[in-house]
């Protein structure tokens, strides 16, 4: 029997609608070739099938995507796409978060150009992060459906391969999966849903049972994004499986699940303001999230709110990592002054402060001022990983509060199992919800809305299951 032809790729962000940031081009970074499949990582041959890597584009998160670059990557996938001959297969590596101006649903415009691309008999696997939100029109156009099952995120590769997966055994086995959801009209923070605290880690723990039932290949529940002010902005159950029927009963009860603990969902650490956050301090080395201005949840991350309060406090042998601002960064060049804070257009104050001491590694200015230390990064970026911290020749034990622009801490900060505390700030991604614009969403939507009346129900995407 003849190898089979499958093709990768695919663009994953996460767009703020409260950002003022658009990204463009120089945002993203760009896989292909033996990156991208090394970055899948799974063995297509030993399916006898012949994986031809397009290119994956990934960026920071942010704001909105420029409509004119959206379109150029597009087409431009779609042209490599279109040379491959004999394409039975496409393995989409997508986030579901994305907004364009003028494009009501960027996921599904791409997702429905590959097929119109590839045609009806060829099969689409794709796969999401679970704060990506669902249509009609993505479910109508894929054969198979895989999304993260942890947030924070440490399964991304393995979801990957689930998708994969599907795709090679229904390609070997000649048989076509089909994909069904249903919408929850719920819609909370990734910070409220951690996967790792309950009530959302027994509700993902029980999506591997339901893998196990006749006829099911892949159970999802999507918690969505927040801070996308769009129609299609809502949480969702997406089922992957051999009949529709069966994919319904599923989704069904992840949805009613999901929906019966929506007054359970909280942050997995204390919250409130910086000088709540102030006042909790004890003599052990802690960590204070700044949320509002996350830059790896679509944050500007150029906001200097807390920074000031923490300098005017007088707190000692603090880590202030980090704050963007290529301004900022020119300035120490030339010498010790420099103004900082809402220098991309995330607002706040501005600072004007004297380095004591500076030095450059990593495109990071790294300034010691007033008994603190500030990374303070030439490009928008997270301090979310121990290396982050060692390329710029710091050590954390060096210090009693470590600060960064986050909202749940990633894992490799978890580890450190320090005391932690989320300040609720001002910015693009800020998690006091109620308080943010609400023009375009649903506004039947918890907890935008309270209440009590909901049923599921299942689409294929184009007509209703149950």
């Amino acid at each position: 029997m003849p190898s089979k032809n499958v093709a990768i790729g695919g663009i994953s962000t996460e767009c703020s609608s409260y950002s003022p940031l658009y990204q463009k081009e120089s945002d993203f970074t760009s896989l292909d070739g033996q990156a991208l499949l090394d970055l899948v990582d799974f063995p297509f041959n030993e399916y006898d099938l012949v994986a031809y890597p397009i290119f994956f584009n990934k960026s920071v998160p942010g704001g909105p995507i420029e409509g004119e670059y959206f379109e150029q990557i597009k087409d431009k996938f779609i042209e490599q796409l279109k040379q491959i001959d004999n394409l039975d297969g496409v393995l989409l590596l997508m986030h579901g978060a994305m907004l364009v101006n003028g494009i009501d649903d960027p996921e599904g415009e791409w997702i429905s150009s590959v097929r119109k691309a590839v045609g009806k008999d060829c099969i689409i696997s794709v796969s999401f992060d679970l704060h990506g939100q669902i249509t009609n029109k993505i479910i109508e156009n894929i054969d198979a459906f895989t999304a993260f099952r942890t947030a924070p995120h440490i399964d991304v590769i393995d979801t990957y391969r689930r998708a994969s997966i599907i795709l090679a055994r229904a390609l070997k086995d000649n048989y076509r999966p089909c994909v069904v959801w249903s919408p929850i009209p719920l819609l909370v923070s990734g910070e409220m849903s951690s996967t790792f605290m309950e009530p959302c880690y027994s509700i993902y723990q029980s999506l591997e049972l339901y893998d196990q039932e006749p006829n099911i290949l892949d159970s999802n529940l999507m918690i969505g994004y927040v801070w996308a002010d769009t129609k299609r902005a809502t949480a969702a159950a997406v089922v992957t499986c051999t009949n529709q029927n069966s994919g319904a009963v599923v989704c069904k009860n992840i949805a009613n699940q999901y929906w019966d603990c929506r007054k359970n969902l909280k942050s997995d650490m204390k919250t409130g303001g910086i000088k709540d956050a102030i006042n909790w301090l004890g003599g052990d080395f802690s960590i204070i999230a700044d949320s509002g201005d996350n830059p790896t949840a679509g944050g500007v991350g150029d906001r200097a709110d807390i920074l000031k309060e923490v300098l005017e406090s007088g707190i000692k042998d603090t880590l202030f990592a980090g704050i963007a601002s290529k301004s900022a960064y020119d300035e120490l060049k030339q010498g010790k002054k420099c103004n900082l804070g809402g220098s991309f257009g995330g607002g706040g104050p501005s600072l004007e402060l004297l380095a004591e001491s500076v030095y450059f590694e990593n495109k990071c200015a790294v300034v010691k001022v007033k008994n603190s230390t500030i990374i303070i990064s030439s490009i928008r970026r997270p301090f979310h990983n121990l290396a982050d911290f060692t390329k710029l020749k710091i050590d954390l034990k060096d210090f009693k509060l470590l600060i960064v622009k986050s909202g749940y801490l990633s894992p490799e900060l978890q580890e450190l199992l320090a005391p932690s505390f989320m300040v609720l700030s001002d910015g693009a991604v800020n998690q006091d919800l109620k308080s943010i614009e609400n023009i375009n969403r649903n506004k039947k939507i918890y907890p935008f809305q309270d209440f009590s009346d909901f049923t599921p129900q299942v689409s294929n995407g184009l007509t209703i299951i149950n």
